[in-house]
């Protein structure tokens, strides 16, 4: 395999694994919120979180790597318009996922708590939850925009 093909693949490979374990850990999250049990809600937030930092993390730092190796190996300008467009959502998505994990932490540790004194969901915890939901939004419509243009690449420009 040469260059090329090994690092469109990994570029592949890791934006699936950080689309879909974006969308399957905010599924989990949100459902197991909306449900209200609060030892269900303790127990998926700490698997969000770890799993956000194993699958997410790493594959968020494996797609800029990737993807320059490919800009590179392509011949592509950084410059241009289309990737200055994917670099700059891509940093609007990065910035409100580390406020979404630390979000998730806080959430994760409030829901440990309450569990582990059979109390109820402070107000704190909804408050993180809704930040948490809004942030997802644009983290989400960002990472959608880039698909598009990896797949239309200058061709749309």
């Amino acid at each position: 395999m040469d260059a090329y093909l090994f690092f469109k693949w990994v570029h592949i490979v890791s934006s699936t694994i950080l689309f879909g374990t974006g969308i399957g850990t905010a599924a989990q999250m949100w459902l197991a919120h909306l449900r209200g049990d609060v030892p269900a809600i303790a127990t998926v937030t700490r698997n969000v979180v770890l799993v956000d930092w194993i699958f997410t993390g790493s594959s968020a730092v494996i797609q800029p790597l990737s993807g320059l190796m490919l800009i590179v190996l392509v011949g592509y300008d950084l410059w241009d318009s289309w990737l200055m467009l994917t670099y700059g959502l891509y940093v609007l998505a990065a910035v409100c996922w580390f406020r979404v994990v630390w979000l998730q932490i806080q959430v994760r540790n409030i829901a440990t708590a309450a569990r582990d004194q059979h109390s109820a969901l402070p107000a704190r915890y909804h408050y993180y939850m809704r930040q948490w939901f809004w942030l997802g939004w644009p983290a989400f419509i960002s990472l959608v925009i880039i698909f598009g243009l990896m797949v239309g690449r200058p061709a749309l420009w």
